[in-house]
């Protein structure tokens, strides 16, 4: 018969391997977005084709044509990569290995290496993230993991696919017990338990260390959490939200970086006025050094009484180590301060440097700004009045600009994002002998009512201008301003309204309250679950342990009482299972012995077998003068079995047990 869909119903092998594929693809969904585009089409060809030969029954491929397609695959990753080491190259080879695994499946030992390697690759997920929706996911696929392995291991009667998922979850379930001792009594050390690859903290979204046109831009497209805070007074007005970050003053005709180390004093003079604004920041991973805080910090951050940010000349924040984990500390600033009053040639001369040779135009403009205003304050005001009055626009997509970047955007395009009006302000003050530098970081924020925390997003990145001046010192100029003053006293959606499918849903659902709350709410709870689950660690365990009474643990301590919890709560749920163990009946008692007299003397009896069928294959294997009190034993069981006897009558057993007792 030629193979294909030859019944409506399918047969449990193939059920329970197109089960097993289901499973796979949900382990393989979470890598979808970060695996190479070929990778996820060949992976979604590999499954359907292994769907396809399950459905219609045919053999699965040869080795010879395997390898050559595992050959490529292996070739497709180096090519990419270029290397076989690392997190990305190493994740990338499993997701493969186990797509083309699900082709070579011939026996029960490769079933077993195909749902650990699931396992394993569920794991490597949380390499890239760690929120309540993928930690959900990976319930489920565990689950569907668990339900494949056991549909693989009936014999015989097989419950139904409920059943089984029934079971899985009964499992997971009496697993989660010790899973949440382990999670909170585990010692916890300092540092990660293993060393992660040298990629392992590549594609982390955030500032970058350099600015140039499209930079920001670019990265204000994201709606990913940057940093949470939260004040100890009421911020009553948002355009104070200025989250200083880094400070670039080194400038090539397109790039703005900051100074190289060494080039400036190592202490810059700063003084505070008024009333300090505490924070309590939880900063994303992002792979760097730099921290944030309101403009200006007046103090190191610090948390649990530990420093983990220094503050340099410049008044940046820098953390002691590069952000690689969720980080969280406290920090002061004073918005009212004068820095640095007084400001050395050399340092003058760097804040004023432009390269040769760039932008004519500009330099003209400057020229004939400061013949015009000799004050400083004054050319600062006809600047932005410039920007205001000359219809610049303030845009996510502004046109391409050529090598004299600064004359384009001033005197053609006159559309930008804020990198341009902050490097072009610059650009013209430096050309108007007026120290002046770059300054990026964050504006603004949302303030989630639910746990009180401003959410400060990468759409809220900014850059904005410091110009130095006499008796006052470094004072902040913001020129986007100028041009769109309800993205500094706002947000960046009501100076820039979303386009398109995401325009329109924002616009739809942005006046629904119960949606807005919703949102707020789903926010709130995933910093819970950043601070308290994914941020538990070596201090957050040892203030529980005191909590709970247990002070100044040890390290052997905190593992001893883990293991004496563990073997409790272990004891607690096997209890239950000893206890509802299934009782037999002093009845089926002796049958079981005569069941296995006669398996050492004749023939052993099927599980499935019934006392009548057993009795019809004695009686080929027996001879007649031990068949006789064969058939009564059986006979008399069978009509106290399923007649109308009283099994608790004690006669009963005792009558059935001179028979079996005649057996021998």
């Amino acid at each position: 018969m030629r193979p294909g869909f030859s019944s409506t119903i399918l047969s449990r092998d193939k059920v329970d391997t197109l089960l097993l594929l289901t499973a796979c693809l949900c382990v393989l969904l979470p890598h979808a977005g970060h695996v190479s585009w070929w990778v996820t089409t060949g992976c979604g060809c590999m499954l359907s084709w292994r769907a396809w030969l399950t459905l219609t029954g045919r053999r699965l491929p040869k080795t010879w044509l395997l390898l050559p397609i595992a050959g490529l695959l292996m070739l497709g990753v180096y090519l990419t990569y270029r290397t076989f080491l690392g997190r990305e190259a190493g994740v990338t080879m499993l997701v493969l290995l186990l797509t083309c695994k699900l082709l070579e499946m011939h026996a029960k030992r490769d079933l077993f290496v195909v749902i650990f390697l699931s396992f394993f690759l569920l794991l490597s997920s949380f390499f890239y993230q760690q929120t309540i929706f993928a930690a959900a996911f990976t319930l489920l696929a565990t689950t569907l993991l668990l339900t494949a392995q056991l549909s693989f291991q009936y014999t015989g009667l097989v419950p139904t696919l409920r059943k089984k998922f029934k079971l899985s979850i009964s499992l997971l379930g009496l697993a989660i017990p010790l899973t949440l001792c382990a999670f909170f009594l585990f010692p916890r050390i300092q540092g990660p338990l293993w060393g992660l690859p040298g990629d392992a903290h590549n594609g982390r979204s955030g500032l970058s260390e350099t600015m140039a046109p499209g930079g920001i831009s670019d990265l204000v497209l994201s709606e990913e959490i940057a940093f949470r805070a939260k004040f100890d007074q009421p911020i009553a007005n948002k355009s104070m939200l200025y989250w200083r970050g880094i400070v670039m003053s080194d400038y090539d005709g397109k790039t703005w970086s900051p100074a190289p180390a060494g080039t400036r004093n190592q202490t810059a003079m700063i003084s505070f006025s008024g009333k300090k604004i505490n924070q309590q920041i939880i900063l994303e991973p992002q792979g760097q050094r730099w921290m944030f805080a309101i403009d200006m910090p007046s103090s190191s951050a610090t948390f649990e009484e530990r420093s983990v940010g220094q503050l340099n000349q410049y008044m940046e924040l820098r953390s002691t180590e590069p952000v690689i984990q969720r980080l969280r500390y406290e920090i002061a600033s004073t918005p009212q301060f004068q820095f640095q009053l007084d400001l050395e040639a050399d340092e003058r001369i760097m804040d004023t440097d432009l390269p040769n040779g760039y932008n004519p135009r500009m330099h003209n403009f400057a020229t004939q700004l400061r013949r015009n205003y000799s004050d400083d304050h004054q050319l600062i005001r006809a600047v932005l009045d410039y920007f205001h009055d000359q219809e610049f626009a303030y845009t996510l997509e502004p046109p391409l600009l050529g090598i004299n970047s600064i004359d384009d955007f001033l005197f053609k395009s006159r559309a930008g994002f804020c990198e341009h009006y902050a490097s072009a302000f610059v650009n013209i003050m430096r050309a108007a002998n007026i120290p002046a530098r770059v300054i990026t970081g964050y504006q603004g924020g949302v303030l989630n009512d639910v746990d009180g925390f401003f959410e400060i997003r990468q759409s809220d990145a900014h850059a904005w201008s410091e110009v130095w001046l006499k008796g006052e010192g470094w004072v902040r100029i913001d020129p986007t301003a100028a041009v769109a003053p309800e993205r500094v006293t706002q947000n960046l959606a009501r100076a820039i309204p979303q386009k398109g499918l995401a325009g329109f849903m924002g616009q739809a659902f942005s006046g629904i309250s119960w949606v807005k709350g919703l949102h707020m709410r789903w926010d709130a709870l995933n910093n819970s679950w950043n601070q308290w689950i994914l941020n538990y660690n070596q201090n957050t365990q040892r203030n529980l342990l005191d909590s709970l009474g247990f002070k100044n643990f040890d390290w052997g301590q905190i593992s001893l009482l883990f293991f004496m919890s563990g073997c409790v709560l272990i004891s607690v749920i096997a209890l239950p299972l000893v206890l509802n163990k299934p009782t037999i009946s002093p009845l089926d008692r002796v049958y079981f012995s005569f069941c296995s007299r006669m398996e050492k003397l004749a023939v052993a009896r099927k599980i499935d077998e019934g006392p009548q069928a057993y009795l019809h294959r004695l009686r080929n294997e027996l001879p007649g003068d031990k068949l006789t009190p064969v058939e009564h034993f059986l006979n008399f069981y069978t009509t106290a079995k399923y007649g109308k006897h009283d099994l608790s009558d004690r006669s009963v057993t005792q009558r059935l047990k001179v028979l079996l007792a005649a057996c021998r």
